[in-house]
């Protein structure tokens, strides 16, 4: 018999109903993952209908696992392939990015074209998806519209469509379709603005940075290490002070924290698997044994309350940071300064972009962000002639303004010419 669970919008309003049909035990006495689809009503149904309808897509769908037919590639609905899909992903895509596209897949895709068969799934379909999300608008976390941004931005509608895409992608590899009806070429799509990578100037960073100096040791560690470093937010959460060698100004990069809705803080190898070695600064490694010596001091204060396990950046008992809270403090800083916001993120994009202004051979730079293309990399490149045409510019009017200067200085005033 199967088992029917609403789902509901933040405001409580149900958006779909999950349908689930056990499949018992295999042979070794594990039970099996239920089979699984999702019914979302139409639009301006009543109730009375919506629990009709209800149950006839509860009686088919139990037909269908009864026959067998539920996992057949000519019966097999883009609902049903899904969970398979996610199965089949969870070795390649990051927990954070899997997370994402499940909830995309559950909250957006299943309920707009999980109920049509992946055979019978044309680019009209996924054009008439597009065309949906054009029209949606973009809530807070609170459930109520975002006035100052009421639509989805034509990136959040790409990114929504990358998801199908490469579930379909997936179908086409395992010979479910001949074909991806959501390829790009084949539909009339936003245009999506590349976003101008943000990063510190030289001298806005060098600004930041002496504000820092008033700051407690461990956030200064924290950002000295995320711009002369250039690592991720979560590579730096993860750091050990095992990972640095002080004798040689080294710091190994092994592994990346994340942090999951309602799960603990947990820990991954870097994006790309991309372990690597970062040669710093005197002046970083002096400010991490710093740190070190603090954490020892308060490891002995708070005794067993004391839940460190040799991580540089901690919450007040030990545990390691939350991935997140960089981000929070960031923002409060630079307020707090009055300095201009920017995104924690930004200071890894500076790194990079100061190294190749700088002169710093990109293969270099490529090597210390941990970016396994180097097409990746290449991108910093558009940001350094940026930076040299505004500096040209500056030099350009500087020298204009002086000239202009000496020239009224040369020549009589009217006065003079009248006198």
């Amino acid at each position: 018999m199967a088992n029917v669970s609403e789902r509901k919008d933040k405001n409580g309003n149900i958006i779909s109903y999950r349908i689930r049909v056990s499949r018992g035990y295999d042979g070794q006495g594990n039970k099996l993952k239920p089979y699984e689809t999702t019914y979302k009503p139409a639009p301006n149904m009543t109730k009375k209908q919506i629990e009709k309808e209800l149950l006839r897509q509860v009686t088919l769908f139990e037909e269908e696992c009864r026959n067998g037919t539920i996992g057949t590639a000519a019966n097999m609905k883009l609902r049903d392939f899904i969970p398979q899909y996610l199965e089949i992903k969870k070795g390649s895509l990051s927990p954070r990015i899997h997370f994402e596209y499940e909830r995309t897949l559950n909250d957006v895709i299943i309920p707009a074209l999980g109920h049509i068969k992946l055979t019978e799934l044309r680019p009209a379909h996924v054009q008439a998806f597009v065309n949906q999300l054009q029209g949606d608008v973009r809530r807070k976390k609170d459930g109520t519209i975002d006035e100052k941004n009421p639509k989805l931005s034509p990136a959040t509608i790409r990114r929504k469509l990358t998801v199908l895409q490469s579930v379909l992608t997936q179908a086409v590899k395992l010979g479910l379709i001949s074909q991806n009806p959501a390829d790009s070429k084949r539909l009339s799509l936003p245009k999506v603005t590349t976003p101008k990578i943000e990063i510190f100037s030289k001298q806005a960073a060098a600004r930041m940075l002496e504000c820092l100096e008033d700051e407690p040791l461990q956030f200064q560690v924290l950002v000295q290490l995320a711009i002369m470093s250039g690592c991720r937010c979560g590579e730096l959460c993860a750091l050990k002070f095992s990972d640095f060698d002080y004798e040689t100004c080294k710091m190994t990069v092994e592994r990346s924290a994340y942090k999951l809705k309602g799960q603990p803080i947990a820990i991954k190898p870097p994006k790309d698997y991309e372990v690597r070695t970062i040669t710093l600064n005197p002046h970083c490694i002096e400010l991490v044994k710093l740190l070190q010596a603090e954490k020892r001091r308060e490891a002995q204060r708070l005794g067993t309350a004391w839940k460190g396990s040799d991580w540089v950046f901690t919450q007040a008992n030990g545990e390691i940071i939350n991935p997140q809270t960089p981000t929070v403090q960031f923002s409060k800083f630079l307020a707090r300064h009055g300095l201009e916001h920017k995104k924690f993120h930004a200071l890894r994009h500076s790194s990079a972009t100061l190294l190749l202004y700088g002169g710093a051979n990109i293969k270099t730079v490529q090597q210390r962000l941990g970016h396994a293309d180097i097409v990746t990399t290449n991108k910093y490149l558009h940001a350094v002639q940026e930076a040299d045409e505004q500096a040209a510019n500056i030099l350009q009017d500087m020298f204009i303004t002086q000239k202009k200067h000496s020239a009224e200085q040369a020549e009589p005033s009217i006065m003079q010419k009248i006198g």
